[in-house]
């Protein structure tokens, strides 16, 4: 049984053809998949006789479901009065070191129990999937013990089984230093990397991330992390050259990571291992408006290198509290430079090989996921050049429509 979803105007996004428009186009969804895409007229009769549903589109915009690759939506509580600190001139750095910061965050979720997680982090959630994400990664990193860890990775997993949405989990434990580890970070990192193999066990880890920064950890404890990671040959990310420039985006790469995730402080030595690697470089626009960074990542550098690049909004409540992805695919527009289609692409095709899903999400094409999402826009500019609309008409998650807004017409061809 198939439907045929025709009448689109359709950014595919494949690799063939990064930022080609198909006019009249039509795509073929059988079961959870794409069977064929393409122009109308080529689309071979044996499939318009099989289908058993027909929908017209009408000439909407059609692009892949949207993936943020990059976030920290499970948690309890805000930080409000730190951007109230922020206001009148503290750092990130500053206010980290006085109590405030991660550390902040993980005394409010410790305290949360796990339904009172869930209850806060599925409103998130919703916000993001109103705007076209299909697919999400979710970091650990406010519990910072293995059973406070361990129901942060059990809310995410649940969220991807309550929602129509797929759910990656990064256990995120090297974030920052718990108070009861003060002046024992060596010791910290011993803990968290024993906490791993448990928490893989039960299912609840698919990547390991770590801050690695001043305000993190150091290059040899976040390679003792890496090294434990490698062990259960578990995919890598790191939050890497957010505040000064601490080289681990080049030992990530090294170690093979999926991701290095921030960047602003990224040198030529880092840019060259993570284009010889094939990592991707996750910016975080969201981060470097919220706390008016000094400066940003090295975009052309990593064009000029070759290194894929995504975006996400790294929805945290410390230097994030974003949850609009179109508003960061303008963010990444006009504080980046980047292009509308390098936007888009960011949050589909490269942000999927962040995730090492690019063989199945991330691009429109024949036997991948039929995650998509149909818009009020008559062109992929739209979505990074309006600010505060909401042109996100049908969001159809395993060939599937969710949480749509309109009542789909059913004109056949």
């Amino acid at each position: 049984m198939a439907t045929i979803w025709h009448n689109a105007t359709l950014a595919a996004m494949s690799d063939e053809a990064p930022e080609r428009i198909v006019e009249h186009a039509a795509l073929v969804v059988q079961g959870d998949r794409l069977a064929w895409v393409g122009s109308l007229e080529q689309l071979p009769r044996q499939l318009r006789d099989e289908a058993t549903r027909e929908i017209d589109l009408a000439g909407a915009l059609v692009t892949p479901g949207l993936i943020d690759c990059h976030t920290h939506i499970v948690y309890a509580g805000d930080r409000v009065h730190e951007f109230e600190m922020r206001l009148q001139g503290a750092s990130y750095e500053e206010i980290a070191r006085a109590g405030g910061g991660i550390r902040a965050t993980v005394t409010a979720t410790r305290q949360a129990d796990e339904q009172r997680l869930y209850a806060q982090s599925s409103k998130r959630l919703h916000a993001l999937l109103e705007q076209g994400v299909t697919t999400i990664e979710i970091k650990s990193g406010y519990g910072l013990s293995c059973a406070h860890e361990a129901r942060m990775l059990r809310v995410a997993r649940r969220l991807g089984q309550d929602h129509a949405v797929s759910v990656r989990t990064s256990y995120l434990a090297a974030h920052t230093v718990p108070p009861e580890f003060d002046g024992r970070a060596d010791e910290y990192v011993d803990a968290l990397c024993q906490w791993l193999p448990q928490l893989h066990a039960e299912g609840l880890v698919d990547a390991v991330d770590a801050f690695c920064d001043a305000v993190g950890f150091t290059l040899a404890q976040t390679r003792r992390v890496f090294e434990a990671a490698r062990a259960l040959h578990l995919p890598l990310h790191l939050h890497a050259e957010q505040l000064g420039n601490q080289h681990g985006a080049a030992l990530a790469a090294r170690f093979g990571a999926l991701s290095c995730d921030h960047l602003e402080y990224l040198d030529a030595d880092g840019i060259q291992a993570m284009a010889a690697h094939g990592t991707v470089a996750v910016l975080l626009p969201g981060a470097y408006y919220f706390l008016g960074a000094p400066q940003p990542p090295p975009v052309a550098q990593l064009r000029t290198a070759g290194v894929p690049i995504a975006i996400a909004t790294d929805h945290n409540p410390g230097s994030s509290p974003v949850l609009s992805p179109l508003l960061v695919l303008n963010m990444a527009c006009v504080l980046f430079g980047l292009t509308s289609w390098e936007a888009l692409r960011g949050f589909t095709a490269n942000a999927a090989r962040a995730l090492g899903l690019n063989s199945t999400r991330g691009a429109l094409t024949a036997g991948r996921r039929a995650d998509f999402v149909v818009w009020d826009a008559a062109h992929p500019g739209e979505l990074a050049y309006y600010v505060g609309r909401n042109p996100c008409q049908h969001r159809i998650y395993g060939g599937e429509e969710c949480d749509a807004g309109t009542s789909l017409g059913h004109t056949p061809l």
